[in-house]
């Protein structure tokens, strides 16, 4: 979560947030993606190149002054009067650079991550007041402006990893990477624990547990990754019976084992509809070692969520 990289920052020295507000054509990042900037760092990307190189050297500036600045990035490959272009992917972006220091701007990212982290959506509306020092934090939740970039920010989708072992470590570490918050689910303290997890917000030792405090959160994928049969059983028999359906379930298992799994639920969980369950789980690359699977895993994840066909990009007309 970017916010989280934002915190740390902020504990340690000023930082610009870099925001595209505004495009049109194809260009490499959506309206609402962010980059953060220090004297010395930068986190995340809005785009990379040229274009991104200019919103940098801006943002510098905006380190010094505190000036909230608004900066176009021209990919159309065609210069106009003189001003050369960023790219030539043939759209164009608005990025607007804001400077955040300050207890006040710790206060509120503060807020908005326990926002997020509860599964409750945030919504943020920052005035378009250009040349004018600003001081603190910039945005405001939930205010009246009539000028203003309006965002809603959603929570990250969470992932419950359901079995520690050694695909769940590195399922893990790709999950986060990919933009997932995590949560591990294991009865087995020393599998399930912080100095294995690190990237975890959530240990649970119980699956009703897990289900208990993540009932908020409307995009939850699950990934049965356990050591055994009943544990699977366990499980989804809690997972069908949450109110709010899973956005995903996938077991990972041979095709006997999932075919056994998913007979007995079916025998043993009186529901007219049954939900699309990925077993096994992930896409086919040939995956065969934990961190291969974990890719395999995080791929058909992001594919759900992104509305991907799963097929090779080169076969894509």
């Amino acid at each position: 979560m970017i916010y989280e990289h934002l915190l740390g920052l902020l504990h340690q020295e000023a930082v610009v947030i870099a925001t595209v507000i505004n495009v049109k054509g194809s260009v490499p990042r959506e309206v609402g993606a962010k980059m953060l900037i220090t004297e010395s760092a930068c986190v995340d990307t809005i785009g990379g190149g040229a274009g991104e190189a200019k919103a940098i050297a801006k943002a510098r500036e905006v380190l010094q002054t505190g000036v909230k600045t608004l900066v176009e990035i021209d990919l159309t490959g065609k210069p106009h009067h003189n001003r050369p272009t960023e790219g030539i992917c043939g759209g164009w972006m608005e990025v607007l650079l804001e400077r955040w220091q300050g207890e006040q701007a710790i206060a509120l990212v503060t807020e908005i991550i326990t926002n997020l982290r509860s599964g409750k959506e945030v919504t943020l509306v920052t005035p378009l007041i250009q040349n004018v020092k600003i001081d603190g934090a910039p945005r405001h939740l939930s205010s009246q402006q009539t000028d203003a970039f309006i965002e809603v920010l959603k929570p990250e989708p969470m992932l419950l990893i359901v079995g520690a072992g050694h695909v769940g470590e590195q399922l893990a570490k790709v999950a986060c990477l990919s933009g997932f918050q995590i949560a591990i689910q294991d009865d087995r303290c020393e599998w399930a624990n912080r100095d294995r997890y690190p990237q975890a917000t959530f240990i649970y030792n119980s699956i009703e547990e897990a289900l208990g405090e993540l009932a908020n959160h409307q995009e939850l994928y699950v990934a049965l990754v356990t050591r055994g049969y009943h544990y699977d059983l366990e499980a989804l028999k809690a997972l069908l019976d949450r109110q709010v359906a899973c956005t995903y379930i996938g077991m990972i298992g041979s095709d006997r084992r999932v075919k056994q799994v998913l007979a007995e639920i079916k025998r043993e969980v009186p529901i007219k509809t049954f939900p699309s369950i990925y077993a096994p789980i992930g896409l086919d690359i040939g995956a065969l070692t934990p961190a291969e699977i974990a890719v395999s895993i995080v791929a058909e994840l992001i594919m759900v969520r992104r509305g991907g066909s799963g097929r090779s990009l080169s076969q894509v007309v």
